[in-house]
């Protein structure tokens, strides 16, 4: 006898749900050769009932503007959420927990933001509570880190999380673009929000790195303690000062472990073109890992969009179709210790700083002085001729902490050296 259909309720039908349809329609014969049964979709949440849709609903399955039918329906194996927000997701899932429920989700910011209680209910049924297609898209950095690199000290995190802003970047770096006019072709071609607040402020790739740390380290740094800093009015002047260095500007997430302290941030940061994350172009994601017995790994492919996101969300699916054992958090503990976090302040790294000061004698000592007072030498200077703001003095340092940094920058406002704010990146 077949075994019985996994049933699912499904809760969005935009973008990556409607690709999560496609998926299991074109794959059906390969998804029951694989795991035996059939999967099937039987409920969808939508705001609206009567609106049309660019997918045809699945054979079988009802629309339905009442969460509570999905939670509730006895019927129903497993809830995929890919509605996004956070209060009204979290209602859901907790009721479909209760209920007995399994549950995938896409949902970052929730479990980012929320997630803990969650995965401490899931933990008390015996529930799996699914997230792969909330960081990176198609990459399987979720399943990587709890299962093939278990047995690893993972000793560093290092991605490119957003697809939206390495589009917007690339775009400034390989087409010559402003902010604005990249941002507005990202949102024309379906890379930006209309309000692409969370991705151009880097909220979006902070939410994924408080997944990553908690898979990678079993602890937990609160996403309100992140650093965070985005790309939004980027200018292109320092895209292309990096260039001269040979160094590409992506918007990067970071976690390392330092002297038993983690450090952690999300920053536009400066990579040298010969490393692949520089080369990671368009709205592609990438993440390398470097664990004490593996090396370095390098995963990198599509971060967004219907199909790949779906991809992840149907490998969570079938994991559960299998009956494999939750696995939620990748530790024993649910419930991770917060991180002994290593204060932004004394994070180390060499930085490239543009500068723009009057066109007078002396003022390149004067900038190197208010360096050297914080114990920040300089290894490479560039001076260009002089523009309506001054002129853009640009150089990069040795290593030095973040504090240092700020109190040089200090230094030189309150000298009158500065015409316009500095700009500083970490390089890495």
């Amino acid at each position: 006898m077949p075994a019985k259909p996994l049933r699912v309720a499904l809760a969005g039908f935009g973008t990556v749900g409607g690709g999560l349809v496609r998926v299991l329609q074109e794959n059906q014969e390969l998804i029951r050769q694989r795991i035996g049964r059939d999967i099937e979709v039987r409920k969808v949440l939508v705001r609206d009932v009567h609106k049309p849709r660019a997918v045809a609903l699945p054979e079988g399955a009802v629309l339905t503007s009442n969460p509570d039918e999905l939670a509730d329906d006895p019927d129903i194996d497993v809830l995929v959420e890919l509605m996004g927000g956070i209060d009204a997701p979290h209602a859901l899932i907790t009721r479909a927990l209760e209920r007995g429920k399994h549950v995938v989700t896409a949902n970052k910011a929730l479990l980012a933001e929320n997630g803990i209680g969650l995965f401490q209910m899931a933990a008390e049924k015996g529930l799996s509570l699914r997230y792969e297609a909330s960081v990176a898209g198609a990459i399987p950095i979720v399943e990587t880190l709890k299962k093939s690199l278990a047995g690893n000290r993972i000793e560093s995190l290092v991605g490119i999380l957003n697809g939206t802003s390495n589009y917007i970047l690339s775009a400034m770096s390989s087409e010559g673009l402003d902010f604005d006019t990249a941002l507005k072709q990202a949102q024309e071609l379906g890379y930006a929000e209309a309000d692409p607040t969370l991705d151009i402020d880097g909220h979006d790739a902070a939410h994924k790195l408080v997944l990553l740390i908690r898979l990678a380290y079993g602890q937990e740094y609160p996403y309100t303690a992140m650093p965070i800093r985005g790309i939004r009015g980027m200018n292109r002047m320092d895209i292309e000062f990096a260039r001269e260095f040979g160094y590409r500007i992506k918007l990067i997430a970071q976690a390392h472990v330092e002297d038993g302290r983690l450090a952690a941030r999300v920053c536009p940061t400066l990579v040298h073109h010969t490393y692949l994350l520089a080369r990671v172009g368009g709205s592609f994601n990438a993440v390398r890992v470097e664990g004490n017995a593996v090396g370095s790994l390098f995963l990198h492919g599509r971060g967004a969009g219907d199909l790949p996101t779906a991809s992840a969300v149907m490998g969570d699916l079938l994991a559960v179709a299998r009956g494999e054992r939750p696995d939620n958090t990748g530790f024993v503990a649910q419930t991770p210790e917060r991180a002994a976090i290593l204060p932004p302040e004394e994070v180390r790294s060499r930085y490239y700083v543009r500068v723009m000061v009057h066109d007078t004698p002396g003022v390149l000592r004067d900038i190197a002085a208010a360096m050297a007072d914080e114990g920040i030498s300089m290894a490479q200077v560039i001076q260009k001729t002089g523009e309506r703001e001054g002129v853009p003095l640009v150089f990069m340092t040795h290593e030095a902490s973040a504090r240092a940094m700020r109190n040089a920058l200090s230094r030189a406002v309150k000298a009158g050296l500065l015409t316009t704010p500095a700009v500083a990146y970490p390089v890495l």
